[in-house]
């Protein structure tokens, strides 16, 4: 019989832009829901955010920082005025924000079996913050047997 469960999590930066690790917590929902095969969909349930495997190594994650500021420049530090966008003739600033995710992705699916997250040797999961200083949710959904 197929077995689901949901969990939220909240996450509020004091930055505009930043990670947050959610292996261990992805773990714990995992052994929490009692999935032994399936999935478990980790999703940003925000639209200047989003979710990413990747390694947990500071200078990857600066040069990550750095490629999308590059792709989808936004403010260079905190305070500092964000480039002209045409989103931001709304009265918005986080245009860059919205590029980002869009080029992070807002959700990763991650197999479980054996009632374990099968990651490879190297592969962490990460919530990124575009458009911090407030809080946001993220959606964990287990889904198998």
């Amino acid at each position: 019989m197929t077995k689901t469960a949901t969990k939220y999590l909240t996450v509020e930066l004091p930055r505009r832009r930043g990670l947050v690790r959610l292996t261990d917590e992805v773990a714990a929902f995992c052994r929490e829901s009692g999935l032994q095969e399936g999935m478990i969909l980790v999703s940003a349930m925000h639209i200047t955010a989003g979710v990413f495997v990747n390694d947990d190594e500071p200078g990857l994650h600066e040069d990550i920082e750095t490629w999308l500021q590059e792709l989808a420049p936004g403010p260079a530090r905190e305070g500092d005025p964000a480039p002209d966008y045409r989103h931001h003739q709304t009265g918005e600033d986080n245009a860059d924000a919205h590029l980002k995710s869009l080029l992070v992705g807002h959700e990763v699916i991650v197999p479980v079996t054996k009632g374990k997250l099968d990651l490879g040797t190297w592969q962490q999961i990460f919530y990124a913050e575009f458009d911090g200083r407030r809080k946001k949710r993220i959606i964990l959904k287990a889904l198998g047997v």
